[in-house]
C-alpha cells in the first residue's frame, strides 16, 4: 500500500489536479474552458501543428527505424555492435542540443559548410526554419526509438519461421513481405505511437526550430504563455495542457487497442534471426550505412565543435581564430553554468538513487506469488507509465499546480526550488528505472525466497541479503539510464526552474535563445561528451544484467 501511495502522490495526484483545474469549476464538471480553448485560433493552430508534425515525423521515423533494424538485424553486415551504439546515440542526446547542432551545421554561418564553400548565402533564411525542417529533426531524434523496438522484436522471432520459408524456396524479399513485416505489425505500431507521443511532447526542437519558423506547437504555446504572464495564467495553460495530455493518452489507447487485434502467437524459443547474405553488394550497403551514420552524427558534431572554438558565431575556423575561451567561460567563469552543472548532477543523481530504491521494492511485488500484491504493484507501475507517457511539459504544469502552495502541516513551499524538479524527475522517469529491475525479478526462481522463509529470514533481511545483491546490476543500469536522461533534459524543467535553480538543459536553451550561440555550443559539446562517456561506462554492466537491459547490447 505504501508503494501505491507514493506512486499516487508523485505520479497520479499532480495529473489529477491538472485535469481538475482544466475540466472543473466551483459548480463541478465544467467543459466551458476546454471548449473556449479549442475554439481559440492560436490553440487550434498550435494543436494542428503539433498533430501534423508528430504524425509526419512518426511516419518517417517508423520507416527509417524499421529499415535500419531490418538491415542490421537480418543481414550479414559487419560491426553490428558499433553500428547499434551509434544509431542509438541521438536518442541519448538532448533534443535541444540536437536542434542547436543542426542549426549551426546547415545555416549560412555554418563553419563546416563555409569551409567547403557550400554554405547558404549570408542573410538567407535558414533551411531548417520550416515545417519540413522541424519534421526532419524530430525524425532523426525519434527513429532510434523505433529501431530499438523493431530490433528487439526481430530477436524474439523463432528461427524456425525463416528456416521453413527458406527450405520452401522463399526469397528474402518474399519472406520480408509475407512473414517478417506482418509479424512485426504490433511492434511497428508501438514504434509509431512512441515516436508520435515523443514528438508531441518534444519541447527543445519545437521551440528552437518552430519559433523562428512561426510554426508554434502546443508545448511552445504553453511555455510562451507561462513565461510571459507567470503563474496567474495557470488555469489557462492547464486547459491547453489537458488538450495535449488527452491527445497523447488517446494515441496510447488507440495503439493498445490495435495491438490486441494484430497480436499473433509465436511458437518456439527466440533465437538469433537468420542473417541473409548480401553477397557482392555487402560493401556498398555498408558504405551507404556508414555514410548515413556519419552524416547524422559527424556533420552536426563537427559544426557544434567548430562553433564552440571561435569567439563569435560566423567566424571561419582557422589556426588564427581557434580559442578555448568559450569552454573556460562555461566551465569556470559563468556562475550560471557552473551552478547548472552542479544542480543537474545533484538532482539527477538523487532521482536515480531514489528510483533505484523504489524500483527494488515495487519490482519485488510485481513478481509476487499473491495476485493481490501483484495488482497493487501493477497499479503503481501503471501510474508511473502514464507519467512517463504524458508529455514532460504537461507534467511540469501538473507539478506547478500540485506544489505552488505551501505543503500542509510543514508550511514549506517547493515551488521555485530544486526539490520540485527532483520530484518531477522521480515521477517522470520512474518507469525507466523500474523496467530493468522488474525484468531481473521475473527471471528469478521462486525457490530462493521459499528457502529464505523456511530459514526464518524476515522480509527486509531477504531484500537486503538476497534480492538486492542479485538485482543490483539491473538497478544500477536503470539508475544510469535515469541519470543520463534527467541530466540532459529540458522539457520537464523548462517551466520549473528559477534563478539559482537552473539545470544544464535550461542553461543551454537560454544561451541559444538569448543569442549566446558560442557559449551554447561549448556547453552542448561538454554535455555530448559526458553522455558518450556514460554510455561507454554502461557497457561494463552488459554481462551482469538481464539481456536487453542496456539498449545497445544484446
Amino acid at each position: 500500500m505504501l508503494l501505491v501511495a507514493c506512486a499516487t502522490l508523485i505520479c497520479g495526484l499532480p495529473l489529477m489536479l491538472l485535469f481538475k483545474t482544466g475540466l472543473t469549476s466551483e459548480a463541478g464538471l465544467d467543459l466551458a474552458p476546454l471548449t473556449d480553448a479549442i475554439q481559440s485560433r492560436s490553440v487550434q493552430r498550435a494543436l494542428w501543428h503539433s498533430v501534423e508534425s508528430s504524425l509526419l515525423s512518426a511516419f518517417f521515423a517508423t520507416l527509417l527505424g524499421t529499415g535500419l533494424a531490418l538491415l542490421i538485424g537480418l543481414t550479414d553486415i559487419r560491426a553490428k555492435g558499433l553500428l547499434v551504439f551509434l544509431i542509438l546515440l541521438p536518442m541519448m542526446i538532448p533534443p535541444h542540443v540536437t536542434a542547436i547542432a543542426w542549426i549551426q551545421a546547415l545555416g549560412p554561418a555554418s563553419p563546416v559548410l563555409r569551409m567547403l564553400g557550400i554554405a547558404p548565402e549570408l542573410g538567407s533564411t535558414h533551411p531548417l526554419y520550416s515545417r519540413e525542417g522541424l519534421v526532419l529533426l524530430l525524425t532523426l531524434q525519434h527513429s532510434p526509438l523505433v529501431f530499438l523496438l523493431v530490433r528487439a522484436a526481430l530477436r524474439s522471432f523463432p528461427r524456425e519461421l525463416s528456416d521453413a520459408a527458406r527450405v520452401s524456396g522463399a526469397s528474402a524479399i518474399y519472406m520480408l513481405r509475407r512473414i517478417t513485416l506482418p509479424l512485426l505489425g504490433p511492434s511497428l505500431l508501438a514504434g509509431f505511437a512512441l515516436a508520435f507521443v515523443a514528438a508531441l511532447g518534444n519541447f527543445g526542437i519545437n521551440a528552437l526550430i518552430g519559433i523562428p519558423a512561426r510554426y508554434t506547437t502546443l508545448p511552445v504555446l504553453v511555455w510562451r504563455r507561462l513565461a510571459s504572464f507567470g503563474p496567474d495564467v495557470l488555469p489557462n495553460v492547464a486547459v491547453i495542457s489537458v488538450i495535449l495530455a488527452l491527445v497523447a493518452l488517446a494515441a496510447i489507447l488507440l495503439q493498445s487497442l490495435l495491438q490486441r487485434r494484430m497480436r499473433a502467437s509465436l511458437i518456439g524459443l527466440p533465437q538469433d534471426p537468420l542473417a541473409f547474405s548480401l553477397g557482392s553488394t555487402r560493401k556498398f550497403v555498408e558504405l551507404a550505412l556508414w555514410a548515413f551514420v556519419a552524416m547524422v552524427l559527424l556533420l552536426p558534431a563537427a559544426s557544434l565543435m567548430a562553433t564552440a572554438l571561435v569567439r563569435t558565431y560566423g567566424i571561419d575556423l582557422s589556426l588564427s581564430t581557434i580559442t578555448i575561451e568559450n569552454f573556460e567561460e562555461v566551465l569556470w567563469r559563468q556562475s550560471v553554468t557552473v551552478r547548472a552543472f552542479f544542480n543537474s548532477t545533484v538532482i539527477a543523481g538523487l532521482a536515480a538513487g531514489v528510483i533505484a530504491l523504489i524500483s527494488l521494492f515495487t519490482a519485488y511485488f510485481l513478481a509476487h506469488k499473491l495476485a493481490g500484491k501483484r495488482r497493487l504493484a501493477g497499479l503503481a507501475l501503471t501510474q508511473a507509465e502514464i507519467a512517463f507517457a504524458v508529455p514532460g511539459l504537461v507534467m511540469s504544469i501538473a507539478f506547478i499546480l500540485a506544489f505552488i502552495r505551501p505543503l500542509p502541516v510543514v508550511n514549506v513551499s517547493l515551488y521555485g526550488t530544486l526539490w520540485i524538479i527532483f520530484l518531477a524527475y522521480v515521477s517522470v522517469f520512474l518507469a525507466v528505472g523500474l523496467k530493468p529491475v522488474a525484468a531481473a525479478f521475473l527471471q528469478m526462481d521462486g525457490s530462493l525466497e521459499d528457502a529464505a522463509k523456511v530459514s526464518g529470514a524476515k522480509y527486509l533481511y531477504r531484500m537486503r541479503r538476497i534480492f538486492a545483491p542479485l538485482t543490483a546490476p539491473a538497478a544500477a543500469s536503470g539508475a544510469i539510464l535515469v541519470f543520463l536522461t534527467a541530466y540532459n533534459e529540458v522539457t520537464v524543467s523548462a517551466l520549473l526552474w528559477s534563478t539559482g535553480n537552473e539545470t544544464i538543459g535550461t542553461a543551454i536553451f537560454n544561451y541559444e535563445d538569448g543569442g549566446y550561440t558560442t557559449l551554447a555550443a561549448a556547453m552542448s559539446v561538454v554535455v555530448v561528451a559526458a553522455t558518450i562517456l556514460v554510455m561507454i561506462a554502461m557497457n561494463g554492466l552488459a554481462k551482469r544484467v538481464p539481456a536487453g537491459t542496456i539498449p545497445w547490447k544484446d
